[in-house]
């Protein structure tokens, strides 16, 4: 069998979520939960199928960028769903301007995406969002789908030209694509809606969700889910009063999100876990956040983690021997790279990061341009990538990373904090135990040699 070269590069994409439902996708999909220290995605499962069924449940789910969770809240969906449950999956970031998020951001895209999967589920007129709609439209005075919103016909937000029904996931969706590309009427909007929270979670309950379970249990389903991706997205600058948006979103309006009438699962930023502030964010929310830590390639000791570089080899073998077995894959390894520890730098000097291990994979196929891959090139690659984060590395934080490196843990100050959200700091989870170890890539770096 030979291998497809040009397949074998986009099979490697990095930004490419496996979406398992998917048959192609799910042949490359491994699971590293016996060596991520727990079964998480089973536990966020467990908490809404079989703990609290008929009851709103609300979730955290945090981890590095690129570490794999969408991966993993596709397959919770699938699970989910096999479970007789409906479940509502979307990616936030496609709703929200990253940059400026508010509360009422959150909840209206969280209505619209909930109104939009339920267009074969009948449910009544939601009178009271629909006048909340008309009030926004009022306020933000603009040209919303071709609609004059300063004129008397302000009535008609959520009905297109040809004057069909009122829709409110499309009378939102007017609403929220024109604040979203104006930083002035996004303003505008959380002016109109801040004050209006409360009323607007009324009323999404009352409204929305609350008869749209009572139609799904009609028609054989156990109830509604939704999962809020990418919201770990949020950038952390601050908001006009001060406040950094993290944990203005998380911490303050934290109450609100909790406030749904259904199970919703929300990312959160990392970061929020180093914050002053954790403490006070797990007292908003009912369960502390799940998080998704890195595949182990080495354990606390400084051993190597057999397991998980195992796991993350047949990550990348899978993507060239889709149809082959684990065993199968193993014998194929010189096929790719040059020799078998090769690969076993790969998945090193990733960290168990999965995105960042397919990104410097993916950029290996490019330089070579036919297999095997050499390991002369992959060095090359990875004195590159050194080079380009120790660029923007403080001598503050060289610092934090000699610290780091010598106790495997972190504290909860700034510093850390974006030690972590730069990706320099992993964190990894072994027997009910965590440990932070630096960036691999870091380790030959001459600011790091005693």
């Amino acid at each position: 069998m030979t291998v497809d070269l040009r397949k074998f590069f986009q099979a490697t994409n990095p930004s490419r979520t496996l979406v398992v439902e998917n048959p192609e996708d799910q042949k490359y999909y491994i699971d590293f939960s016996s060596v991520r220290g727990g079964r998480i995605i089973e536990e966020l499962k467990d908490s809404i199928t079989f703990f609290s069924p008929d009851e709103p449940t609300c979730s955290l789910f945090t981890g590095h960028i690129g570490c794999g969770k969408s991966t993993e809240l596709l397959r919770l969906k699938v699970e989910l769903e096999e479970a007789g449950f409906h479940v509502v999956y979307f990616e936030s970031s496609e709703d929200l301007e990253m940059a400026d998020v508010d509360i009422g951001d959150v909840l209206l895209a969280i209505a619209r995406r909930i109104s939009q999967s339920l267009d074969k589920i009948p449910i009544a007129k939601p009178t009271e969002l629909k006048n909340l709609l008309q009030g926004a439209a009022k306020v933000l005075n603009a040209d919303v789908q071709g609609i004059k919103m300063k004129v008397p016909g302000v009535g008609d937000v959520g009905v297109n030209s040809q004057g069909e029904t009122f829709s409110l996931a499309f009378g939102i969706g007017e609403i929220t694509a024109k604040a979203k590309n104006d930083a002035t009427l996004r303003q505008k909007l959380n002016q109109y809606l801040g004050p209006q929270k409360t009323h607007l979670l009324e009323a999404i309950n009352k409204e929305l969700i609350e008869p749209a379970i009572a139609s799904l249990k009609k028609h054989g389903k156990n109830g509604l889910v939704a999962i809020v991706d990418n919201l770990d997205r949020v950038d952390n600058q601050a908001k006009p009063w001060g406040r950094p948006q993290q944990e203005y979103l998380f911490v303050d309006q934290g109450e609100c999100l909790t406030k749904l009438h259904c199970h919703v699962v929300y990312t959160m930023p990392l970061a929020l876990k180093f914050s002053n502030d954790y403490g006070m964010l797990t007292q908003r929310f009912p369960e502390r956040p799940k998080v998704l830590p890195m595949v182990p390639v080495q354990l606390k000791d400084g051993s190597d983690c057999e397991a998980g570089i195992t796991l993350l080899q047949q990550m990348v073998l899978a993507r060239a021997f889709p149809d082959l077995d684990p065993d199968e894959r193993l014998n194929k390894i010189t096929e790719i790279f040059d020799n078998s520890e090769t690969l076993n730098r790969l998945c090193y000097v990733s960290g168990g990061h999965v995105r960042d291990l397919l990104k410097l994979l993916n950029d290996w196929i490019k330089k070579e341009r036919e297999l095997p891959l050499r390991r002369e090139t992959l060095e090359r690659l990875i004195r590159e990538y050194r080079s380009d984060i120790t660029l923007r590395i403080s001598d503050l934080e060289w610092e934090l990373l000699r610290q780091v490196q010598q106790r495997k843990w972190v504290s909860d100050n700034e510093g850390y904090e974006a030690l972590i959200r730069s990706r320099l700091v992993f964190e990894y989870h072994q027997d009910e135990e965590t440990w932070f170890d630096i960036n691999p890539i870091l380790a030959d770096a001459q600011q790091l040699q005693p």
